[in-house]
């Protein structure tokens, strides 16, 4: 496959110093599953961390010997001479703490008691997956990296990397991104829970001693999410009022071939997505906002950055608008720090972080190209 990274496999790396969670709950013991791309170098000065979204994993580029078709979520945006060229830096791609790829999570047995952790897996927040990470880089042996890059809810990743070890962090790249949800936001979030939570066959978190998984609170979830990612011009360009048949069939079943869409996704998105780990992410989301300890102030929050970062946000993306993104610049030059700005033009909405845009490809290039690494005279 042309300018991949190739054949990639999983790595595991177990942890068994408790890890402390921002609600005061306790893991004892927990595996994060991550896959490298490119070769570190002498003085472990070009490593760059990639922060997967709500629905994303450990699997950013390749594909796999025995699944050629699997390939990576930001395959487009990682590899040799790609934006996030893998010719010069060396990309580590995670499953978060909490995830449902191999990382530990609800699904995952509790040493403990022998069954899946399910509703007793502690609610997590941005700042526990930044801990959680960076005790996978000194793992590594990595004290700074390069860059860490995300996009969304991996956006938010990023900028907290800035403020919890600004000493480990060069560049922060933040995509489609925002110090904070909005109430808005929020209120998708709950309603999108609130499919799951009403499912008969939730069993309070604990379904998987029943056998069953909540599909159609999981399926109900990611349609709503799924309208919010998408623009109203790329929904009206791709489908329109188009009807499946040609005609009106004066009844509930699908019609439009939008229904036909979203049902398709949430469909594909429960049969192979955690429900548990769904209320996790976006618990996440709700809670992420550095100025809550400074009376709601983030030019006092964000004191604490020494990075330099850029900042991109996408024109039709109104769930993370880019007013978000501006209220993420406006502190960070306050404080005087080096700041990059584009605002990309696109009609993809939200998830315009995942296409293959040229302009925002070459944005990304172009900052990245201008990153030095290796050893120091």
């Amino acid at each position: 496959m042309s300018n991949s990274v190739g054949v990639v496999a999983t790595k595991r790396a177990v942890f068994e110093m408790p890890l402390r969670f921002r609600s005061g709950a306790v893991l004892p013991r927990y595996e994060l599953v991550y896959e490298t791309y490119g070769t570190l170098n002498a003085d472990r000065s070009n490593a760059i961390l990639i922060c997967h979204a709500l629905s994303g994993h450990h699997h950013v580029a390749g594909y796999y010997s025995d699944a050629p078709n699997n390939i990576g979520w930001w395959d487009n945006m990682v590899g040799p001479g790609k934006p996030i060229n893998t010719d010069k830096f060396y990309v580590i791609g995670l499953n978060n703490l909490g995830g449902c790829h191999g990382s530990t999570g609800p699904s995952s047995i509790n040493p403990e008691t022998g069954l899946p952790y399910g509703s007793s897996f502690p609610v997590i927040t941005v700042e526990d997956w930044v801990e959680s990470q960076a005790r996978l880089a000194s793992e590594l042996g990595i004290d700074c990296f390069a860059a860490v890059v995300g996009g969304s809810l991996g956006g938010m990743q990023a900028l907290q990397w800035s403020l919890a070890y600004p000493e480990r962090v060069r560049h922060v790249l933040a995509i489609a991104s925002a110090p904070r949800l909005t109430a808005q936001n929020i209120a998708f979030n709950d309603v999108a829970r609130n499919a799951i939570l009403t499912d008969p066959d939730f069993h309070g978190g604990d379904f998987y001693l029943h056998g069953v998984v909540p599909t159609r609170g999981l399926r109900l979830a990611r349609m709503l999410g799924h309208i919010t990612y998408l623009s109203d011009d790329a929904m009206a360009d791709k489908f329109g009022r188009e009807l499946r048949t040609g005609q009106y069939n004066y009844g509930y079943e699908v019609e439009f071939q939008i229904e036909s869409y979203l049902r398709y996704q949430g469909d594909k998105f429960a049969a192979y997505f955690d429900a548990n780990t769904y209320l996790l992410m976006t618990k996440a989301l709700d809670y992420f906002d550095p100025a809550q300890d400074y009376e709601g102030d983030l030019n006092k929050a964000f004191a604490r950055a020494r990075a330099n970062f850029l900042v991109i946000s996408f024109t039709t993306d109104w769930r993370f608008s880019p007013q978000r993104s501006r209220e993420i610049v406006r502190p960070l030059l306050h404080n005087h720090r080096n700041v990059s700005y584009a605002e990309i033009t696109s009609n993809h909405g939200h998830d315009s972080f995942l296409m293959d845009d040229s302009q925002y490809m070459d944005v990304v290039r172009a900052y990245l190209a201008n990153i030095r690494c290796g050893v120091k005279v």
